[in-house]
């Protein structure tokens, strides 16, 4: 039997209303809601499903309505409600305190896999390749991909994380700026509160705690490359820096992995973003990103498919909406329910940067509590109407 071959002839091309590009949050989100109405959606997602990703895996309540309107309930699968937060400095001094809104845990391998199989109930064909490129050409976009496949449809959803080839061959602008930031994650089992997320700063980063589901612990920190590369590996990084953190250090330490190695991620960026690059329409991580510090990135990349589908749906139904228009409509949305969250945040983290600001800053809250669940809620939103 002779072996199958790849040819350097493309396929035929698949005719859609929507190609998504990247599975994520966003993508499938995007997904399910526009194919919940009847639109023919392809979406091209890199990696098999189910897949670990560095996260904090912390989702804010504002997204619960949307969710809803999806017909996904993550508290069927194994969601964790967390109504407290405690945040800590290089100093180990810490305050706690009641969330404004409120939130979950839930893995990404988990949401992912349970959201793409919902988009595939739905009708969606998800295909696992890696697209090459995308090109805009008398009102239809033309997407190839590595294994020879070819998609034309009338509009591109860009959903391809952090940091992709894409964003280099579309030359955005942000790509041409440092990437300074390393992240890593690891699942613990061991004990801690299922009601709470915990922000711990160490020199040089922070980490997120918090439980997920099967009562594991989610470990998420994000440092500078700077800071990270002047030791030999991440195990001697968190000794010798990390754990200077007392509550991290005895965390980490009395705890017992669950994952044979922690995940880490490379060339994180946290410059500022165009919502639509060459008529494509980007959502969750390509759109912008919120420091972790600030623990909505997820909520965020919910709420921009729920922005962006919307929108598509009524230029897809003719309208009398232009494509300009509907470009224009999702950055002047996308801006009202981001902007500000994404300028707090930048703020916030450069504050908790310069440890002695930090220090001064946790003193001053300390003294006077209610004023942090008012800084949170600078990096919240409101749900947005369906």
């Amino acid at each position: 039997m002779k072996a199958n071959t790849t040819t350097s002839k493309k396929d035929s091309i698949g005719v859609f209303d929507v190609v998504i590009i990247g599975g994520g949050l966003a993508g499938l989100c995007n997904a399910i809601h526009l194919s919940k109405f009847g639109t023919k959606v392809v979406l091209i997602e890199k990696n098999e499903y189910p897949k670990h990703k560095v996260c904090g895996e912390y989702i804010s309540n504002e997204v619960l309505p949307y969710l809803n309107f999806l017909d996904i309930n993550p508290f069927d699968f194994g969601a964790v409600k967390i109504d407290n937060f405690e945040l800590s400095t290089i100093k180990n001094k810490r305050i706690a305190v009641k969330l404004p809104f409120g939130g979950f845990g839930i893995s990404r391998y988990q949401l992912d896999f349970v959201l793409s199989e919902k988009a595939k109930k739905n009708g969606v064909i998800i295909i696992q390749d890696a697209v090459l490129d995308s090109t805009f050409n008398e009102d239809f976009f033309f997407v190839t991909t590595k294994n020879n496949k070819a998609f034309r449809a009338k509009i591109c959803i860009g959903s391809f994380g952090k940091r992709s080839l894409l964003d280099i061959k579309m030359d955005r602008d942000f790509i041409q700026k440092k990437a300074p930031y390393l992240g890593v994650k690891i699942h613990v089992k061991g004990n801690f509160p299922e009601d709470l997320v915990a922000l711990h700063n160490f020199k040089g980063g922070y980490c997120g705690v918090s439980k997920v589901e099967n009562d594991a612990i989610n470990l998420c920190y994000i440092t500078s490359y700077t800071a990270f590369k002047k030791y030999k590996n991440i195990d001697d990084f968190q000794e010798n820096v990390v754990f200077k953190n007392q509550f991290l250090k005895e965390i980490f330490k009395q705890t017992t992995p669950i994952f044979e190695k922690p995940l880490s991620i490379s060339q994180v960026s946290f410059e500022t973003k165009k919502p639509v690059e060459n008529h494509m329409i980007m959502c969750g991580d390509s759109a912008g990103m919120i420091h972790p510090l600030c623990g909505n990135g997820m909520s965020m990349a919910i709420q921009s498919a729920q922005i962006a589908s919307k929108l598509i749906l009524n230029y897809l139904k003719g309208n009398q909406m232009t494509r300009h228009q509907l470009e224009k409509s999702y950055i002047r949305q996308w801006n009202r329910q981001f902007k500000w969250r994404l300028k707090a945040g930048h703020c916030i983290a450069f504050l908790f940067r310069k440890d002695k600001i930090a220090l001064t800053m946790l003193e001053l809250l300390k003294g006077m509590p209610f004023l942090l669940p008012i800084i949170i809620k600078q990096t919240h939103g409101k749900p947005i109407d369906n």
